[in-house]
């Protein structure tokens, strides 16, 4: 039913590829003062702009400053994404959302509130177990100016990223697709592969694509069960927000005045970092929600048809008589 909504807008496939454009132009439009910012500070170095990579430039600018410029194009993004859902497919944000008639706020904040405490938990687990592998990095103005800049901005970024991948394109694909798993998994895999370029990738190695795919399996699973994003809204923006306050490590794509730096090394076949949260906590959490919010018919919402509702069907059919009614005036 949530994928299926798409049919009652405006959902030709050219809408969507032109969809896409808009919104990569409005995230390319909100990185342009972080690049400006970045290219000044390498020319004040005395740093040629045109040898700097990634990793690089992620560095070059104080932390707070890097952190809010990084997050503001993600904030472009969310509003270019909006447009384009009101405007190009006369979309109400409710139904990009969810199935339910409004958006259950509820939802949000208890997987927002979940994931906060579990992930916090095993981060002080580990400071507790491994307290060599980490030194205290709080400074108090700098970390209140963190918390501004984090609770503002992260939950936009991270709503950017469900609304884009559990939202617009698992709709949008939905219904061309007409099935449930098309969508499910080519979201799934590109929202992993769009992290690549993160300077965990080259710490790690490629394994940790297992990690960011899985991550995007299990928040289109959640998204599929619940007939709606909000779980995923809540605990994506728990996920991040909780990591950039509470840890940094020098090989994240996170650098922040957080509590606590990871000075460890960390090693590509982490099972900790990688597969547990895959094969073990994620799954753990889906039998929470599955619990709670007495969800079943697996298959069927995970792989099965994805189908025009009854009304579409029946304009379409109305439509048919009309067409076959005129044909027979026309030979009379």
């Amino acid at each position: 039913m949530y994928i299926a909504q798409a049919f009652n807008v405006l959902h030709d496939w050219w809408r969507y590829l032109v969809g896409i454009v808009l919104i990569v132009i409005a995230v390319v439009i909100g990185q342009i003062p972080f690049t400006v910012a970045v290219f000044m500070k390498a020319m004040t170095d005395g740093e040629s702009v045109f040898g700097l990579d990634e990793t690089k430039m992620m560095t070059m600018l104080e932390p707070n400053l890097n952190l809010f410029l990084m997050l503001l194009s993600f904030a472009f993004g969310l509003v270019g994404l909006f447009l384009v859902v009101r405007l190009l497919h006369k979309q109400s944000i409710t139904s990009l959302t969810t199935a339910r008639s409004k958006i259950d706020w509820k939802r949000i904040w208890f997987a927002f509130i979940l994931w906060g405490v579990v992930s916090s938990g095993f981060i002080l687990l580990d400071y507790y177990l491994t307290p060599e592998d980490y030194v205290v990095n709080f400074k108090m103005q700098p970390f209140i100016i963190l918390c501004v800049i984090a609770v503002v901005l992260v939950p936009l970024q991270t709503s950017f990223e469900e609304y884009l991948f559990r939202g617009y394109l698992m709709q949008g694909i939905g219904v061309l697709a007409k099935n449930k798993w098309v969508p499910l998994l080519t979201t799934s895999v590109v929202f992993g592969m769009l992290h690549i370029a993160n300077p965990e990738v080259d710490k790690l190695g490629n394994v940790i694509m297992v990690y960011y795919i899985g991550t995007g399996l299990f928040l289109g699973v959640m998204t599929l069960m619940d007939e709606g994003m909000e779980l995923a809204l809540g605990f994506h923006a728990a996920n991040n927000l909780f990591t950039a306050l509470l840890v940094t490590a020098d090989w994240t794509a996170f650098q922040t005045h957080s509590v606590l730096k990871d000075m460890s090394e960390p090693s590509a076949t982490s099972f900790t970092e990688i597969f547990m949260p895959v094969f073990i906590v994620f799954p753990l959490l889906l039998f929470v929600f599955s619990k709670k919010y007495n969800w079943t018919n697996w298959k069927d919402k995970l792989v099965g048809p994805v189908e025009a509702p009854l009304k579409e069907s029946l304009i379409s059919e109305i439509g048919i008589e009309e067409s076959i009614i005129e044909e027979n005036n026309n030979i009379d």
